[in-house]
């Protein structure tokens, strides 16, 4: 048995590690790109995390999905991964995988004034100040992006990653509702299937040559599917089911954070003692937005 204070604390780490992984996959995804074509690196994903959950695929059938079920979690899937990896794997051939990374600090925002209206979640005074300090480290953390022979043209780059992040939004939303009925798992083993099924048809425009596919590509396929499209989506889904869209979507602000500590540590990217100020700013602020960090105050905003 899970004691009470551990099952409090679970969701938080959940998203804490989901995070680690999602800041890896921009790294991840920026460098499988040198080696191939980008919709083929999201069909091999999204194929390598199908494959991952064909073992569930049993227990799926006794999941309790229903008729009113089913819009939904089409239009979740539509928004996630379908949609979203579209514009995110657009958005990575003109800009940097830290300054795509730096956009998904709108999220946070997005997903609350959307949980607000949708769901009829209400901010408190303190998640507020904690979103608008995780954000102003992320945007001092962005200062130092620049246009580079890998980042041609960042304005679009950046453009599509928000676009990618409307998407998201829209994914969380549905992902909070649906989840109040439908495992978490479940719904993130149907997202790997609607994702492999929507970009299938990938290969009939794109040649393919396995023996000429770099292994340094191949495995960073391998680690996308399995274990950020079925380690991190799992991870997020659960925490998303456990607390507030609005105050788990917090989290989405470390992104940019480890982004660039990866980007540090495998690629040689160096990071000014300012950016490392302002990444402290960042876990400050998303440790001041939630409930289990600092005591719940009365204070509420719409």
């Amino acid at each position: 048995m899970v004691s009470g204070g551990l099952q409090k604390v679970l969701p938080f780490l959940g998203l804490l590690l989901a995070m680690v992984l999602w800041g890896s996959s921009f790294v991840a995804m920026k460098y499988s790109f040198q080696g191939m074509h980008p919709l083929l690196v999201i069909l091999g994903r999204m194929v390598v995390a199908a494959l991952c959950f064909l073992p569930c695929i049993r227990s799926f059938t006794r999941m309790g999905v229903r008729r009113h079920h089913l819009l939904p979690i089409l239009a979740m899937c539509l928004c996630e991964p379908c949609c979203y990896f579209l514009f995110e794997s657009a958005a990575l051939l003109y800009t940097s995988a830290s300054q795509a990374a730096m956009i998904t600090i709108m999220l946070p925002l997005l997903v609350a004034l959307s949980a607000g209206v949708v769901l009829g979640e209400m901010l408190s005074v303190r998640t507020v100040i904690g979103f608008m300090l995780a954000i102003g480290g992320g945007l001092w953390l962005g200062q130092g992006g620049t246009s580079t022979p890998s980042a041609p043209n960042p304005v679009l780059g950046n453009f599509l990653e928000f676009m990618a992040m409307i998407c998201a939004t829209g994914y969380t939303i549905l992902m909070k509702r649906l989840s109040k009925e439908l495992h978490p798992f479940f719904l993130t083993g149907i997202q790997a299937f609607a994702g492999a099924l929507f970009f299938l048809p990938v290969l009939l425009f794109v040649e393919v040559e396995v023996s000429v596919l770099p292994a340094g590509s191949l495995y960073a396929v391998l680690y996308l599917g399995s274990v950020v499209s079925v380690g991190a989506y799992g991870l997020y889904n659960f925490g998303i089911s456990r607390i507030p869209a609005s105050q788990a979507v917090a989290f989405v602000n470390l992104i940019p954070v480890f982004s660039m500590v990866f980007g540090f540590l495998l690629l040689g990217e160096r990071l000014t003692f300012w950016q490392w100020v302002a990444c402290g700013l960042v876990f400050i602020g998303v440790g001041v937005s939630q409930d289990i960090v600092f005591p719940q105050t009365e204070a509420r905003v719409a």
